[in-house]
């Protein structure tokens, strides 16, 4: 068993990277006699079909943060963690049924736009800045230190090189091809990160079951770890504060759920760019079924890690290889990285590679959202609002570019952090309760003004900070008390839309607002194939958590 980089590992990754860069510079090329302009930059000239809306939503979706995050997660915590995965795939659905025929209707560009639309040039310029912010500062630099983490681990480069080579390699095509680019180039990436995941979770179970197989493999980690597979915690758990019960399916959980799938800038940017509704939810659809999988490979290779390691007789099959890079439950990002040392050679390379395109894939669906946004909520807005088509396509990319670099920076700063994942979920989680609730209130109750929406997004912020600050010893009073981050969210979007709720109440006298969005239920009336695929999807989430429950 070697550790190391052979030949054929490099070469199947640099085919990867070369395929990666022909295809996404080759669909960014200007079509003769037609210059690039805002449409083609930032939505893809609105040409997507729906199996690649599908597949670049999970490679926008899928980074460092799932294979190198949640992995970790499922070494320190187990299969819960993977109700992220499970219960963003009924997300999808609430979000391809009720929450696209608005957008795709409004022919939006930007997430920010609706915002315009339904309240105000404030409020929208307010969470432009807001989303800009999150996507720089939380979003790019963890993503990026997470894959110079894995690329630190398995080849030995210095975190500021693997910082600089995957932003480098992100930007090689998708500064150029914008949004066009980064969906044609995901369908690829989807390829390599399914396959690369399957095969480090074949190797992972089968050392595990000394080469008997992965059924084998299964069984032998379900029996050594079965508390890994509990999908519930109870009040005894040590992790019962990151995954509080019940709580994950009735509570906060929807929160960080709904916002990320249904207002999130670089997840929706694809839908927008739709031939039509239809294919966006079917595109909606298979993400919806992938999510299913996504456990599989990222999850499970985790909880596999645990079991080797609290296994000596496994451990004395590694031999000294397997002391290399040990993760533990103080170090459990570790638990990917370590086990693709021990892939052969050949599939260390496919494994590498299904882990770069998560990365890159990722930051290059960031990149083109920040810069969308700039763009068009703050540039065309406040610095040339009569700005050309090859301007603005200018603009983007340079904004972009500035992204890319402050988001470098910021990444060797993330050092240190334990379950990159987690803490992703919970600083996220301070913003998204106020965002969520502007804009569930904003499409579903025309009473809503924009006094009420702007309050309640501002007020959002401390209400938020009270759970997450006051309850660390400032007093012994029941006021201040601990409650789980997720739990927190839940709060915090109930307070939040109570304070909105009021505000309109009392500016209108309980009269509908003028900019109240009339609904129709032909306007949620979704195909057939749409409904049975929805209901096949409900079916197999109600079988797994029966069966993992706890």
């Amino acid at each position: 068993m070697t550790t190391h980089f052979g030949f054929w590992d490099y070469f199947i990754f640099t085919a990867y990277a070369v395929l990666i860069l022909g295809v996404g510079l080759w669909v960014s090329r200007d079509k003769k006699g037609h210059e690039k302009n805002a449409e083609d930059y930032f939505l893809a000239s609105k040409s997507l079909p729906w199996w690649a809306i599908g597949a670049s939503l999970i490679a926008a979706n899928i980074s460092a943060e799932q294979f190198i995050g949640m992995s970790g997660s499922g070494f320190a915590l187990g299969l819960a963690i993977a109700s992220y995965e499970w219960m963003a795939a009924i997300t999808l659905i609430i979000v391809g049924k009720y929450f696209l025929p608005i957008f795709i209707e409004k022919g939006l560009y930007t997430i920010p736009e609706f915002v315009e639309k339904r309240f105000s040039t404030n409020l929208k310029t307010i969470l432009a800045v807001f989303w800009i912010g999150l996507y720089i500062f939380v979003n790019l630099a963890s993503v990026l230190y997470l894959g110079s983490l894995a690329l630190e681990t398995i080849m030995g480069i210095p975190m500021i090189y693997g910082v600089i080579g995957l932003a480098l390699f992100a930007a090689a095509y998708s500064l150029y091809g914008g949004l066009s680019a980064v969906a044609w180039t995901d369908v690829i990436q989807v390829i390599f990160l399914v396959l690369g995941g399957l095969v480090t979770t074949y190797i992972a179970l089968n050392t595990v079951s000394d080469g008997q197989g992965v059924i084998a493999g299964a069984k032998t980690v379900y029996e050594a770890a079965p508390e890994r597979f509990a999908m519930i915690f109870d009040e005894s758990n040590p992790y019962y504060d990151m995954l509080p019960g019940i709580g994950v399916l009735l509570g906060g959980m929807w929160v960080a759920n709904l916002y990320y799938w249904g207002f999130n800038q670089y997840i929706i940017q694809r839908t927008l760019a739709a031939k039509s509704l239809k294919e966006a939810q079917k595109g909606i659809l298979l993400a919806a079924g992938l999510k299913l999988i996504i456990p599989l490979i990222v999850v499970v290779p985790g909880i596999a890690a645990y079991v080797m390691v609290n296994d000596p007789e496994i451990m004395a099959r590694l031999g000294e290889a397997g002391l290399k890079n040990l993760p533990t439950l103080e170090q459990a990002d570790k638990a990917y990285p370590w086990l693709l040392q021990f892939l052969p050679t050949g599939m260390k390379g496919v494994a590498f590679a299904a882990l770069a395109a998560a990365i890159v894939s990722s930051l290059a669906s960031m990149l083109n959202s920040t810069s969308t946004i700039f763009t068009m909520d703050i540039y065309k807005q406040y610095i040339n609002k009569n700005a050309s088509d090859r301007t603005t396509v200018n603009v983007g990319r340079i904004s972009a570019a500035v992204a890319l670099i402050i988001g470098s920076i910021m990444a060797p700063l993330l050092g240190g952090i334990d379950q990159a994942f987690q803490f992703i979920q919970e600083y996220t989680g301070i913003v998204s309760p106020g965002i969520l609730a502007v804009f569930m209130l904003g499409l579903f109750w025309k009473k809503t003004t924009n006094k009420a929406a702007i309050v309640g997004a501002l007020a959002s912020i401390p209400i938020a900070m009270y759970f997450k600050i006051a309850p660390n010893g400032w007093s012994e009073s029941a006021l201040f008390v601990n409650i789980p981050f997720m739990d927190q969210m839940g709060y915090t979007l109930v307070l939040t839309m109570l304070v909105i709720v009021a505000v309109s109440l009392f500016q209108n006298k309980g009269a509908d607002d003028s900019k109240g969005i009339p609904l129709t239920k032909q306007l949620f009336k979704t195909s057939p194939t749409f409904n049975i695929g929805a209901f096949a999807v409900m079916l197999i989430l109600v079988a797994l958590y029966a069966i993992f429950w706890k």
